[in-house]
């Protein structure tokens, strides 16, 4: 089987590398950003046309935290909707049978209740501070589904919650919270610095998925004969970004204060994702949070020495 991984060198991508490189039958697709563009739908179809990947996995798009969405909103919804449109249209064109793509739970609405089922999208309003980002997914998620509807391929699409993992961006002001968190305490560590300052008022709620469980999760959903339009891939499992921040501190061994900036924006009160429909087919994370994020500081750890850091 030639699986095409769309974005296979930033952090989910890698993880799919390593979760099906070593698996029995596979041949991996894999070109750089300079190699294949993949906003430009005929340089795309041309690649699969050539290979003739049996599925595709899009797991590109441009991503960031609170303050790069809400400081880039062009450029997110500009960006990934070019990445989903020339990646699945592709495809098809290029009569690829399946593709497997890649969203954020962020789709769902900001008052959605909780935890938040499939069903549950487009009932109303997303939030403001994502909405370009989620506006794209969401049309990459449809156009996915449509396609499946219209033509008869098998694409697909899967929701995953709150990333990390290694390989993760480490920009001080455009990345996600739980890596911000590492490079902020591991800094102030080695700095000496007797306290931190942490982002909105701790309330907020978040679930978090290690990206190699997401990895194992696209393979489980790549075996399914026949998988939903679009499926919830998480833990269930949510905690305050209080709890979290204090985690993160104990993984790193800071022991300064946290000083809480509730002047900064805090995003949707909580994001839980209801994954009974995914339990039901037979898949569960493995890696529990403060465990995984010990490997997330370790892997930190070996890409700074190394110079590998994404920052």
């Amino acid at each position: 089987m030639k699986i095409h991984i769309a974005g296979h060198q930033g952090m989910v991508g890698s993880a799919l590398v390593r979760r099906l490189a070593d698996r029995p039958g596979v041949e991996l697709l894999l070109r750089s950003r300079r190699e294949l563009d993949l906003a430009d739908s005929r340089a795309v179809a041309a690649f699969h046309a050539s290979e003739r990947p049996d599925a595709v996995i899009v797991a590109a798009a441009k991503v960031g935290g609170i303050h790069a969405n809400n400081t880039y909103p062009a450029e997110f919804l500009f960006e990934n909707l070019a990445i989903a449109s020339a990646c699945i249209d592709g495809a098809w064109r290029a009569g690829v049978p399946r593709l497997l793509y890649l969203g954020s739970s962020c789709i769902y609405p900001r008052q959605a209740l909780q935890p938040m089922t499939e069903e549950c999208l487009l009932t109303s309003a997303l939030e403001p501070t994502n909405e370009a980002y989620a506006i794209a997914k969401i049309a990459g998620l449809k156009l996915a589904q449509y396609y499946r509807k219209q033509y008869g391929v098998l694409f697909h699409s899967a929701m995953p919650t709150n990333l990390y993992g290694p390989g993760d961006n480490y920009h001080p002001t455009n990345s996600h919270v739980l890596p911000a968190l590492i490079r902020r305490f591991h800094e102030a560590k080695v700095a000496g610095v007797p306290e931190v300052a942490a982002w909105g008022t701790g309330s907020p709620r978040r679930e978090f998925l290690h990206v190699d469980d997401l990895a194992d999760a696209c393979a489980f959903l790549l075996s399914l004969e026949n998988p939903p339009d679009w499926i919830n891939v998480g833990t269930g499992i949510d905690v305050t970004i209080r709890e979290l921040t204090q985690t993160v501190a104990n993984v790193v061994g800071y022991s300064g204060r946290i000083v809480w900036d509730a002047s900064k924006p805090d995003g949707t009160p909580r994001k839980l994702m209801d994954v009974s429909r995914l339990s039901s087919h037979g898949w569960a994370a493995r890696i529990p949070l403060r465990d995984g994020i010990d490997r997330t500081y370790a892997s930190f750890l070996t890409e700074m020495s190394e110079g590998n850091l994404r920052k």
